[in-house]
């Protein structure tokens, strides 16, 4: 499976904090917004990930994360020079694609909880249609709401609905098979001129191949597009890691766990940023995992 982040956009909803640098670059506790979509990728075993973004924005983006080696990844990256819909990452992103399925995460959305990397990979295996990722909210009117049958099939998709039939919001997290490319070359765009990643579930709907996976208690979902959530989900990854002692999204963590790099390159990096507390962090778990400290 391949991956793809797509952190394009202008973040209006943040100005004027976004006029000079990408809403996917601002920090969400200690570290870059766009590590917490790029944790969730790795989580399920991906490694070769296409970055999406702006012109402007993706040489910040290379300066942060290179071409993904120092992580065991294939970090790749492509331009959407305007936000003409989600659903156009997958237009952008067919070759990198290839004859593969692939996981596509919205830069701006947060996912956290026990267990989450299981969840992940046992729904990435053997992909069959599509997989989307539900989340309980109490203001189901400001989302798009999924509806499954018995089975856990996915049978209706519902944009910001008057009358919610389901508290299950869908979640920026979307897993396909290979034909979504050949559904994403096909889309038109819709009345507000995008092409809707809304477009792309529904056709899938209707193919009887969609599943809904629900994150329900004990998982967090946090979209930071406003001042307000952006500083909602700085407090709770502040409070989750203060309390449990261990970091969110430490991708350094992820890679070295996953196998993707050894104990010896993970200290490295952690002597890299060794000032920080982040970086004694990374230092400290490489140490615990066979690393001999310098």
């Amino acid at each position: 499976m391949k991956g793809i982040v797509l952190a394009g956009g202008s973040g209006t909803r943040l100005y004027p904090i976004t006029r000079t640098v990408s809403k996917q670059l601002l920090p969400v506790g200690d570290k870059p917004m766009i590590y917490y979509p790029l944790s969730v990728l790795m989580l399920a075993d991906i490694t070769e990930i296409l970055i999406i973004s702006t012109p402007t924005d993706l040489p910040q983006f290379r300066r942060l994360l290179g071409d993904g080696s120092s992580l065991g990844l294939t970090i790749t990256y492509a331009e959407q020079s305007e936000p003409r819909g989600i659903a156009e990452a997958l237009v952008i992103g067919a070759d990198h694609i290839g004859d593969d399925s692939v996981a596509l995460v919205l830069g701006d959305n947060i996912f956290h909880g026990h267990g989450f990397s299981e969840i992940l990979t046992e729904n990435s295996r053997d992909l069959v249609g599509c997989v989307v990722f539900g989340y309980p909210v109490q203001d189901p009117e400001r989302y798009g709401v999924g509806e499954v049958d018995a089975a856990g099939r996915l049978v209706a998709i519902e944009e910001k609905p008057m009358r919610p039939r389901s508290n299950r919001a869908i979640t920026g997290l979307y897993f396909y098979d290979n034909s979504v490319v050949d559904i994403a070359a096909g889309l038109r765009p819709s009345a507000r001129g995008e092409l809707e990643i809304t477009d792309v579930n529904r056709a899938y709907v209707r193919l009887g191949q969609a599943r809904l996976i629900e994150l329900g208690r004990g998982y967090a979902w946090l979209d930071t597009g406003t001042p307000e959530s952006l500083l909602q989900a700085g407090q709770y990854v502040r409070t989750m890691e203060e309390r449990q002692g261990v970091r969110i999204a430490c991708v350094e963590e992820i890679a070295l766990r996953k196998g993707f790099i050894d104990a010896e390159a993970c200290y490295r990096l952690g002597i890299s940023m060794s000032s920080s507390a982040y970086g004694r962090y990374v230092m400290e778990i490489a140490e615990e995992l066979g690393a001999l400290p310098a």
